[in-house]
């Protein structure tokens, strides 16, 4: 692998990019990206150059896309007239099931692998990335198909993914987008939910000092922003749906038992994930 081609060089691609240099990657790293995002990140030495798809994709071994999910989508159906046929294109979306069917749909000329690395920030851009942002962090890939892991294009993708620190993890796309429903997409719809009930119930910014760091905790994930968030919710949809409708049944068994010793068996099953999440 000697050319990198990064498609939407912001925090999780520029992460990447710092991650590579790290590990000892001595290749080139191209972005494609706006104009002000290009400018940003070689000024901080994210990369080599800024180049329009059309230029960079051609010499490229690795393309690497980490815009959000729609302009994934987008970019797939525009990718195959551009790439080597020993290219591997791969993606950082944090949704499986539509980025995967689109993939081998419209790639032909090349092997595709779909990602999803389990880390970020709440920060975005360019200037929030980190090189040590994957370290001890699983990184998910899709494969529709085993062989989408035996090429040589995809084996030496694994290696570099643990080469800066990440632990690969392999799932299915599908099953990938029912997981992250309860892992990552319930955790901020709660989140979410939770600031929007304390702010309508706040009047007086002084009432907000009488909050231990529990709802400073249980808000966190409710500065994230909804123009990262739109895509994620409108691809996976049908399994979010699922898991908010199995979260509003179990606040609904806590509001009926408020006064019953029921909400003990809560409380320890709790407890035991949360558990089982710190030690793991």
């Amino acid at each position: 692998m000697q050319t990198v081609v990064i498609a939407g060089v912001g925090l999780i691609g520029g992460s990447f990019a710092l991650a590579l240099r790290q590990a000892g990657f001595e290749g080139r790293i191209w972005g494609v990206s706006s104009p002000h995002t290009i400018r940003e990140a070689l000024r901080l030495g994210v990369i080599d150059e800024g180049l329009p798809l059309d230029q960079a994709v051609p010499q490229a071994d690795l393309v690497y896309l980490a815009q959000p999910i729609g302009r994934i989508l987008d970019t797939l159906h525009h990718l195959d007239p551009l790439v080597k046929p020993e290219a591997l294109v791969t993606d950082a979306g944090s949704t499986k099931g539509q980025i995967v069917a689109t993939a081998h749909r419209h790639l032909r000329r090349c092997a595709f692998l779909g990602g999803h690395p389990m880390a970020g920030k709440e920060s975005r851009g360019v200037a929030a990335a980190d090189g040590a942002l994957f370290r001890d962090r699983t990184y998910v890939l899709t494969p529709a198909a085993q062989q989408d892991l035996e090429s040589a294009q995809a084996r030496e993708f694994w290696r570099w993914i643990e080469r800066i620190g990440a632990r690969p993890v392999v799932i299915g796309p599908d099953e990938h987008d029912r997981v992250v429903s309860l892992t990552s997409h319930l955790p901020q719809l709660a989140s979410t939910a939770l600031a929007a009930v304390v702010a309508e119930g706040i009047e007086f910014d002084e009432q907000l000092a009488i909050s231990g760091p529990g709802l400073i905790d249980s808000t966190r994930l409710a500065l994230s922003a909804y123009e990262l968030w739109r895509d994620i919710l409108a691809t996976n949809a049908d399994a979010i749906e699922q898991a908010l409708g199995a979260y509003i049944a179990r606040l609904e068994h806590l509001r009926e038992n408020l006064r019953s010793r029921q909400l003990q068996e809560e409380f320890t099953a709790a407890a035991t994930l949360a558990q089982r999440l710190r030690s793991s």
